[in-house]
């Protein structure tokens, strides 16, 4: 509707349907602010521990691996490392949180146990080889919670955005309207009430 529009009882009606609409759009941005926020909490906090274990599950590995470069050599080490041909199979989805499209990352398979070219070789090389593979898992898991959190982020500061539109701008636009119409239509009925009198005395 044309804020501009003429003061009658027909812009008046409708000044009054936008305004509740824009209240019920204020209170439904809102209300998806809130549930975002507090779901980009939980996911900061649970990226804060997966980037602890990472660390930890990092030096672990690389401590397994020097060891075992160690006691076997370099090459060996080496050679190992090239007899492992594991693809990782991985799948990508999406869940929805307040209209926000969220990733969800699978993967297929988890590898706990070394594989037989490398059992016996060394348990510090199997041990190097199980905890490398745990970093991988904690990378996909890590990606995809940083990946959410980033999203969330930029769905929270559009509906900031929009929330404050409506209720900065639009909301006291169409009170100011309605107040307005509402006066000139009072004054307009006083007039008619005046010339009905004159006309009737």
């Amino acid at each position: 509707m044309d804020i501009n529009a003429a003061p009658t009882k027909g812009n008046l009606t409708a000044s009054q349907y936008t305004l509740r609409l824009a209240r019920q759009g204020y209170e439904l941005m809102d209300k998806k602010r809130t549930i975002l926020m507090k779901e980009i909490k939980e996911l900061s906090g649970k990226a804060e521990e997966l980037r602890n274990e990472l660390e930890k599950v990092q030096r672990q590995a690389y401590k397994s691996l020097q060891t075992a470069v160690i006691g076997l050599g370099r090459e060996a080490v080496d050679s190992a490392g090239e007899s492992v041909d594991e693809e990782w199979e991985i799948h990508l989805k999406s869940r929805s949180v307040m209209g926000v499209r969220l990733p969800i990352v699978e993967i297929a398979y988890e590898v706990e146990i070394a594989p037989l070219s490398l059992v016996g070789a060394s348990y510090t090389l199997d041990e190097a080889y199980i905890k490398f593979n745990k970093m991988k898992m904690l990378l996909v898991e890590l990606a995809e919670v940083e990946n959410t959190v980033h999203r969330l982020s930029i769905s929270i500061k559009k509906t900031a955005k929009r929330a404050n539109a409506l209720e900065n701008i639009m909301i006291p636009k169409y009170e100011t309207r309605i107040k307005e119409i509402q006066s000139v239509l009072e004054e307009k009925g006083r007039d008619d009430f005046v010339r009905a009198k004159v006309v009737k005395g």
